[in-house]
């Protein structure tokens, strides 16, 4: 699981290819559960957090730079 202070070390565009990177895992781990192959359940919890975790951070910076 990603830190909260991990992602603020990171720049928006290594935050955007992380989101990326992280909706693609989802994706797939969804698929894997539909079709019952799914190792870790807990898995799809970790990946919501974090990718809430970037939007929240990248809302953070977008609205700090409009400020």
């Amino acid at each position: 699981m990603v830190s909260t202070e991990d992602l603020r070390t990171k720049t928006d565009d290594q935050l955007s290819a992380e989101l990326i990177e992280l909706k693609r895992e989802q994706y797939n781990l969804r698929f894997q559960a539909a079709t019952n192959q799914l190792e870790k359940p807990s898995r799809i919890k970790e990946v919501r957090r974090t990718i809430a975790q970037i939007k929240t951070l990248q809302n953070e910076r977008s609205a700090a730079a409009k400020a």
